[in-house]
């Protein structure tokens, strides 16, 4: 297994992670842990649902018609 070492949380920030781990009855670490666990893996769902949308598509869209789509959709 791996080790990361995460410097210069903000106070807060460790102070809401401990709470979390606290009412869930485990350490820091395994709150951590398991927060990064599952951002990867829903990362991983939404690039594999946008991967099985763009193979069922007859082309891929250009770079140009992503911008302007991320554009609209901040609008």
């Amino acid at each position: 297994m791996a080790t990361l070492t995460i410097r210069n949380l903000r106070p807060g920030v460790v102070k809401s992670l401990k709470s979390l781990a606290r009412t869930k009855r485990h350490s820091m670490e395994q709150e951590v842990r398991e927060l990064l666990e599952e951002h990867v893996a829903e990362r991983r769902s939404i690039l594999e649902h946008i991967e099985h949308g763009w193979a069922a598509q007859s082309r891929r869209p250009s770079a140009r018609e992503i911008t302007s789509w991320i554009r609209a959709g901040r609008r």
